[in-house]
Parts: structure tokens; C-alpha cells; sequence
């Protein structure tokens, strides 16, 4: 990861290494505005909900695994705080959604709901349906967002592979954020699954495009799909828009 993340510094670039008019004004008034203080205080407020729990529940894990617990049987405190959504990434999430301020959004993967959070913090406005595997995580999810009023936001539990093709046959999203199964194999199934939700307008998050070999190989495919016309390369996400006025062009910026 170390590795990566040099060879993506020495590779990326900022605003000025940008000429997509498209591109630069997401850098400039998205990526490199601070995050809204009041939106920040909810979800430090929302996680620190999640830190303060001490209880434990068994995970149910249908994805690649956890590189940090060895045991089904986790502190829901302790999964917040190792694997849930670090602060860099929820101030990231919290200022593209506030930023393109989608209507109509798929979550692959609540977990806690600590990602989820972000986007609805982001964009209250937002309907979001959140697809969870694990019957105890999805729990824990749906009391933080009843505690924090978090309106129209639906959680799906069972296998992906089950949920997914119900919830985009005839469907369409402005947003999905993929944050689910981290496999090659996995993750290139659900790109494909979704396609048939896009619109013009439409974008697509991928959480932890570096987080192994697999998820690399995956993030390549997914750069070279037809549909796809514009890639960012943050690093901590990969973005996929498919705009057709868009010439087909891939940027690795740093924020």
C-alpha cells in the first residue's frame, strides 16, 4: 500500500495539471473547498455513536475478509473505528455527494453505516438504498440512522448476488458507491450488474481501488469499459462518470 500510494503522488496531479472544464471545477469547488463545519460536527457526532459502543455482535461476512480481525465475534466499537470509514474518506464522500447532490442513491455495502451516513449527511435530500449481507451489521446501521433522523434510507439485507439484480431491474441511480465484496471477480460482476441504471448524469464511487492486487486489476477493467468516458483517481476512491459529451480520459489527482 505504501508502494502505491508513492507511485500514485508521483503520478497524479492537481488543478493545474487539468483541462476538462468538467474536471477542473469538480477539483476546485469540491475537492479543494473545505468541508461545511456543521456537516462535519453530524458525522463526527454520528461516529463517535458507533465508538461508544461497546457491545460485541457475529459478523457475517460474505466479501474477501478482514485483513485486521480474526474472529467472527467483534466489537462493534472496534469495527467502527479499524474498518469503518476513516475521517479522509468521509470528508471526501461528504463533499462530492454535497457537491453533485444525487437524488436517487445504491449503497453496495452498509456495514455499520458509517458511509451511508456520509452520503446523507452530504445530501439530506437523498433517497438511499443501502445493501448489507450481514443480518447484525445491517442492525447496528438501521438504529444509527433512526437515532440521527436519517430519512429515506432503506437497508436490503441478504447476499449480493441476490439483492443487487432486484434492486436495478428497472431502476436508475444518480449515485452508487461501491464499498462491498473486494474482489476482482466480485467487484467487475456488480459494474456490470449496474450498468443497465445509468444515466447520462449518473456516477459511480469505488472504495479501496488499492486495497489489493484483485481490486488494481479491477479498477483497470472498469477504466476501460465502453460506457465509461471520465475516471478519478483519488486514491482513497475510484469515480466513474459515463458523460457522453465527455472525451474518455483517466486523472489521478491528489486531495
Amino acid at each position: 500500500m505504501i508502494k502505491d500510494y508513492t507511485n500514485f503522488i508521483l503520478k497524479s496531479t492537481n488543478k493545474h495539471g487539468v483541462h476538462s472544464p468538467f474536471v477542473f471545477n469538480l477539483i476546485t469547488e469540491c475537492f479543494n473547498k473545505k468541508t461545511n463545519k456543521n456537516l462535519w460536527q453530524l458525522f463526527k457526532k454520528t461516529k463517535q455513536q458507533l465508538l461508544d459502543n461497546k457491545n460485541y455482535i457475529q459478523v457475517t461476512d460474505f466479501g474477501s475478509g478482514s485483513k485486521i480481525f480474526t474472529s467472527k465475534n467483534r466489537q462493534i466499537s472496534k469495527i467502527a473505528k479499524i474498518a469503518g470509514i476513516s475521517n479522509k474518506k468521509a470528508r471526501i464522500l461528504i463533499k462530492v455527494i454535497a457537491y453533485f447532490k444525487p437524488k436517487n442513491i445504491l449503497e453496495v455495502g452498509t456495514s455499520l453505516g458509517l458511509g451511508t451516513s456520509s452520503i446523507k449527511i452530504g445530501y439530506p435530500n437523498s433517497t438511499i438504498t443501502t445493501l448489507e449481507g450481514c443480518p447484525k451489521t445491517a442492525s447496528v446501521a438501521k438504529n444509527l440512522f433512526l437515532s440521527n433522523n436519517f430519512k429515506n434510507t432503506t437497508i436490503i439485507i441478504g447476499s449480493f448476488e441476490k439483492t443487487l439484480p432486484k434492486i436495478t431491474e428497472n431502476n436508475h441511480f444518480d449515485c452508487i458507491y461501491f464499498d462491498g465484496n473486494h474482489t476482482k471477480e466480485a467487484t467487475l460482476a456488480y459494474f456490470k450488474e449496474c450498468l443497465p441504471t445509468i444515466k447520462n448524469d449518473s456516477f459511480w464511487i469505488f472504495d479501496d481501488i488499492y486495497w489489493n492486487s484483485n481490486m488494481k486489476e479491477a479498477w483497470s477493467e472498469i477504466k476501460k469499459n465502453a460506457t465509461v468516458t471520465v475516471t478519478i483517481d483519488l486514491f482513497h476512491f475510484g469515480i466513474v462518470f459515463f458523460r457522453k459529451e465527455q472525451a474518455k480520459e483517466h486523472f489521478k489527482i491528489r486531495v
